[in-house]
Order: structure tokens, then sequence, then C-alpha cells
């Protein structure tokens, strides 16, 4: 039995290790979930020094990270803002399933794992990091951008399509009977769909019982209510997850942002956790044969992300500047795979599912900065090229038609 002073210098120094890589990476204008993965992978199975007092601990703060995640994410948008993203950008959520979802599978029957962990290779591979992307946007004075709103309105759709997601991967990694199954989705819809009526009809109610001017009450009240909601969410065979997402969006105006202010130091702290967490439960050993598969489907769903950005931003009426910028933005995945597949890991379906996750995630994670910034540049560098080479041509003749172009911005930044 280990004693409560281990357990303590344990924990305090996973903390202070992650605060240490949380200052490296801003140092570096960097993402530090990779960091986080890998400090997780340095302290798990086969790591340089395996936990062992701590880890009850760790998993239970994992748990509560994935739920102040999704909380969080729910306080940035209304409920109506939810419906009228579904009404207007619904076809974009579709393309962005199907061609982000698809190479995912492909792989995962590709490497004979069988038709359960591709529906969940599907899922790491589809959905985008909310929580990098919206840090990106920030670090690159992008938020007042035309095309912003079209990639939050693909972040939303996707985060909606959790809702029915993972019920599905909740019952497909139980082994239960399509009939059980349809039951427990049809439980997961109807709930979700309760929630949004009830944020969308009474969410000024809620937010009033919620709201107190003292921070100490609005804390306590907002965070019982997630966690209670989380629970008889999971109770009910839904995602506590997607319990908290939805408690998010009932909360709205001042009462969502005091809770905003006063919940994200604790998101951060155990969303560090929770990816340390996932990184316990991979051994290192296991990431090397899973490699050359993890950069192929990094570089397959990068490139089809960016088409997937700039067809939805065309779609808006948005310029090649920021179609280009829009598609380079959503490449970074992150929280949700993870999530997606710690539950497949869990389960035990497939070894290697998990390190290629993390293998993956770390790719896309780190490279999902770079496309955001340099991904605009480089399609306007090529083009232009393109355009020259076609233009020394002999005896070519300019015809007005020739001028009618449509003109590049001077700007980088459209506001």
């Amino acid at each position: 039995m280990h004693s409560s002073a281990t357990f303590l210098i344990e924990f305090g120094a996973i903390i202070l290790g992650l605060g240490l890589l949380g200052r490296l990476a801003g140092r570096l204008q960097f993402s530090p979930i990779p960091l986080y993965l890998l400090a997780g992978l340095a302290f798990g199975e086969g790591g340089l020094l395996p936990l062992g007092a701590s880890e009850e601990f760790v998993a239970i703060g994992a748990e509560i990270g994935v739920i102040l995640l999704l909380l969080m994410l729910g306080l940035e948008y209304t409920a109506s803002d939810l419906v009228s993203n579904l009404k207007t950008q619904y076809p974009a959520g579709l393309v962005d399933m199907t061609l982000n979802a698809l190479p995912g599978a492909a792989l995962a029957l590709l490497l004979g794992w069988g038709p359960v962990a591709a529906v969940v290779l599907a899922g790491v591979t589809w959905i985008s990091s909310s929580g990098v992307i919206a840090k990106v946007l920030g670090d690159l004075g992008r938020l007042g951008n035309r095309e912003t709103p079209v990639i939050l309105s693909i972040l939303v759709l996707e985060d909606l399509a959790m809702a029915v997601y993972l019920p599905i991967i909740t019952a497909l990694l139980a082994g239960v009977s399509i009939a059980a199954g349809s039951v427990t989705l049809g439980i997961a819809l109807g709930v979700a769909g309760l929630v949004l009526f009830v944020a969308v009809r009474y969410g000024r109610v809620i937010s009033r019982f919620v709201s107190s001017d003292d921070p100490e009450k609005l804390l306590l009240v907002v965070l019982g209510l997630t966690l209670l909601v989380a629970g008889l969410a999971q109770q009910l065979q839904v995602s506590a997850a997607v319990g908290a997402f939805l408690v998010g969006i009932a909360l709205s105006g001042e009462v969502a942002e005091g809770a905003h202010n006063l919940l994200a130091p604790l998101r951060d702290l155990f969303a560090a956790v929770f990816f340390v967490f996932f990184g316990l439960h991979t051994d290192p050993q296991s990431i090397p044969p899973v490699i050359l598969p993890a950069l192929a489907l990094a570089v397959v769903t990068a490139l089809t992300k960016i088409a997937t950005g700039y067809w939805a931003a065309r779609r808006a009426g948005i310029s090649p500047k920021g179609r280009w910028r829009a598609g380079g933005t959503l490449v970074a995945r992150g929280e949700f795979s993870i999530v997606i597949a710690g539950l497949a890991v869990t389960a035990g379906i497939e070894p290697d599912l998990g390190p290629l996750a993390t293998a993956y995630v770390l790719v896309l994670v780190v490279l999902g900065p770079l496309t955001a910034r340099y991904t605009e540049p480089l399609a306007l560098r090529l083009t232009a090229l393109r355009t020259a080479s076609a233009d020394i041509t002999p005896a070519r003749s300019v015809t007005p038609a020739a001028e009618t172009l449509e003109p590049v911005e001077d700007s980088g930044v459209e506001r």
C-alpha cells in the first residue's frame, strides 16, 4: 500500500512537470498537447518511471478533464446558434464526415482490424481539435476574419455529431445487440433533443437559476450541475462528455461568460491530466511499428481537411485566401480523437489502435498550427508559379477575357 506522502510526491511532480511543459510550449508558440502525451508515455507502461500511488487519482482527473473540455466548448455557443448552424451548414458537415472519416475506416480494414475498429478509427480521423483550433485562431489574430464563422460552424457540427456517434461507439465496444444498440442510440438522441429543447425554450430561466454575483457560489453550482448531468447521462448510456456539452449550451449571457472565466483554469489542469492519462496507457515500444501507417494517415487526412475547409468557405462566398486559411486551420486533431481512441483502448478491441491514435494525434497536433499559418501563402505561391509558367508560351495573345480574373487581395486578413 502506497502512503499518502508517496501519492502527494507523485501527483505534485506530475502537475509541476505539466506546468513546465506548458510554459515551454508557450515560449515556442506551440500546442502543449503533444508534450503532455509524451509525458504520459514517459511515466506509463514501459516508460522511464512508471507511476504507482497516483494512477487511480489520475484516471478520475482524466474523466473530469473530458467533462470540463466539453462543458467549456458548449459555453461558447448558444442553443439558437446551434440550431441555425444545423440548418445552414449541414452540407459542409456531411462533406467533412465523408472526406475525413473514410480514410480512417479504410486503413483499419486494410490492417485487418475489423468493422468495430474501423468505426472507431473513422471517428479519430474525422473530428478536428476545437481546443487547438481556437487557440490557433486567437494566436494568429483571425477571430474576426470572414472565414472564421465557417470554421466554427464545422466544429459545432462535429461536436453535435458526437452526440450520435459516441453512443454508437459505446454500444459497439460493449458488444451489445443491434436492438440494444438501437435503444441506446434512441435514448441518447432523445436526451440530447430534450436538453436542446430545454436550452432553446428555457435557457434564460436556467441561467437565472445558476446566476450568482458571488464567484464561489457560481463555480460550485455550475461545476456541480455539470458533474451531476454528466453522471446521469452516463447512467442513461449517453456519453458523460455529451451531457456536459449540452449543459454548456443551456447556459448563456453573463452566466456563461462568468462560468467560462472561473472554470478555465480547472479545465486546463484536468485536460492536461487527461492527455497524460492517455499516454500512461500506451507503451512507447508499441508506437514504432505503427508510425508509418500513422504518418500516411496524417498526410491523407490533412489534405482532406484542407479540401473540406476550402469547399465550405467557397460555398459561403469567401475569397481564395480565406478558403485556404479555413482549410489549413481545420487540420489539427486532438482531444476528441484521444477520447474516442481511449474508449477503444479501455474496451481492448485492438492493441495497436491506441498507439496508432497517439502517433497520429502527435503528428497532426504539431502539423496543425503550421498548416494554419502557411497553407494560404504556400497555395498562393504555387498558384502564381503555375500562372507564370502558363503565361510563358510562344505567340500567346492576350484577350480582354484574360484580364478579368479575380484580383488577389493585398491584405492577409479579412474582416
